[in-house]
């Protein structure tokens, strides 16, 4: 099968065409780094690591860009009620943003500008627009340059709105637009805000608009033209519209296919630090949940459905997964890690269409079930066969229990050594009260090691153990 993605430009699925045969530009809005990162923001970046994973698989030599933006109205906002530099708040939350991708296994981009390194392909695409009469200094000495929203007829098409319905942009006062829709492409310094929040341009020192800053960094790292422009559904009016529009009207065709992901909300309200309903890994890791676990998580719905969080749906997600872990390590014991193996033609086709990760996932599970079964049966054969198909799934998901992602380094290699030794002493002692028939001293070292989080299984191979909850 042909790769078939949801376009919202053209409200369909269709064939996945890429610009250049075997090759893929994928640009991906990332966070504006006015906060950390909530679970609801890393959705995204495990959303289209899939897609990235999946394209990889395919053959395709994928370049893949994702921004930060870190000059915007809201980090200027935090800045002055900090007393900080706004570029200091941004870094620090870029950090803390690079860290939580890490940990969620999510690829590092290809290249991952930030706004402010961009000024000069800002103005450049500016000044074009003004030369093309799609873009106007504003007439009351503010600095401002704005998009003349009525100069582009084709305004509004991507996310199916008539601009006669539109209210103001919102983005600076009305005082010098000349249509309320109009948006800023350009902000003139203003003195209630931060002095070092500015650029000299041919307008006057100032900043960019936030729109504008996307427009420039596609351009500058995937051409006029490319593939795949992807973001959250709450992304596509203003500022994917606003993108487009100004993009095309500067003469650059700009993207092929727009797919966007469905949001992460909780309570039927979106996420937000505004909201104090915010939740992040640190929140996570306090109810017991694993990093891997939060990604299956996000990964087993489908990219494009909302997911309402609750915790007994991140729990149900991350005991699912320790089950597909459990087969895994049984596995290995049993016939060793071997090596990925070739994808079931299902799994393909769910992937195929659209990224229909629900159903890729109803065919990971049925393999591992089969190896169970094998695994019971003593059927080595079939068990090595089911742990190299399983994995070969896992590791287009990022989830496959092997990775080293996931089985760490450093600081927790050296902790998961000490854990070790103390199980292993903790067993031995419970092998030799068993050796003398003290049953009750067996059961309490088991019982304390559970209460402990440690789950203690007796096999045909001697006992086994594991963290987490006894499936």
């Amino acid at each position: 099968m042909t790769l078939r993605l949801y376009d919202t430009a053209t409200r369909s699925v269709r064939d996945f065409v890429p610009r250049e045969a075997g090759k893929v530009g994928v640009y991906l809005c990332g966070l504006t780094l006015q906060a950390p990162p909530h679970i609801g923001h890393l959705r995204s970046g495990v959303n289209y690591d899939v897609l990235r994973r999946w394209l990889l698989a395919a053959g395709y030599e994928v370049t893949f860009i994702r921004n930060v933006t870190d000059i915007d109205d809201k980090i200027l906002v935090k800045a002055m009620e900090r007393g900080r530099p706004f570029w200091s708040i941004a870094y620090a939350n870029e950090l803390i943003l690079a860290d939580s991708y890490r940990a969620l296994n999510v690829l590092p981009p290809t290249y991952e500008p930030r706004a402010t390194g961009h000024i000069p392909e800002m103005h450049e695409l500016i000044a074009k627009l003004i030369a093309d009469g799609h873009a106007y200094p504003a007439t009351d000495d503010s600095g401002d340059v704005y998009f003349d929203v009525r100069s582009w007829p084709a305004y509004g098409s991507l996310s199916g709105q008539s601009p006669d319905a539109m209210q103001s942009a919102g983005d600076a006062p009305d005082r010098g637009k000349r249509d309320p829709r109009d948006f800023a492409l350009w902000k003139g310094a203003k003195p209630d805000e931060p002095a070092d929040a500015y650029w000299p341009s041919p307008w006057g020192r100032g900043r960019p608009g936030w729109h504008i800053e996307c427009s420039a960094m596609c351009w500058r790292y995937l051409g006029a033209e490319f593939d795949i422009h992807g973001g959250g559904l709450d992304l596509t009016f203003p500022h994917h519209e606003n993108e487009i529009a100004q993009s095309q009207a500067a003469g650059l065709p700009f993207a092929r296919y727009w797919v966007h992901h469905g949001l992460l909300s909780i309570g039927g309200a979106k996420m937000g630090k505004s909201l104090g309903n915010a939740l992040d890994l640190t929140y996570v890791d306090s109810l017991g949940v694993r990093p891997v676990e939060l990604r299956y998580y996000y990964a087993a719905a489908h990219y494009r459905s909302r997911i309402d969080y609750s915790e007994d749906a991140l729990r149900e997600a991350a005991v699912a997964y320790r089950r597909i872990e459990g087969f895994v390590q049984r596995a290995v014991e049993r016939v060793g890690p071997g090596q990925l193996g070739e994808l079931p033609g299902a799994f393909a086709a769910a992937m195929d269409d659209d990224l229909n990760t629900s159903a890729a996932f109803a065919v990971l599970h049925e393999v591992v079930r089969d190896g169970n079964t094998a695994l019971t049966g003593g059927d080595d054969v079939t068990v090595r066969t089911a742990l190299a198909a399983a994995r070969a799934m896992l590791d287009i998901l990022g989830i496959d229990p092997l990775d080293p992602a996931w089985t760490g380094g450093g600081r927790a290699d050296d902790l998961r050594g000490v854990v070790d030794s103390l199980v292993a002493l903790a067993l031995e002692q419970r092998a030799q009260a068993r050796g003398r028939k003290d049953w009750a001293a067996a059961d309490a070292v088991r019982d304390q090691l559970k209460q402990a989080g440690v789950v203690v299984e007796d096999t045909p191979q001697g006992p086994r153990w594991t963290i987490g909850e006894q499936d």
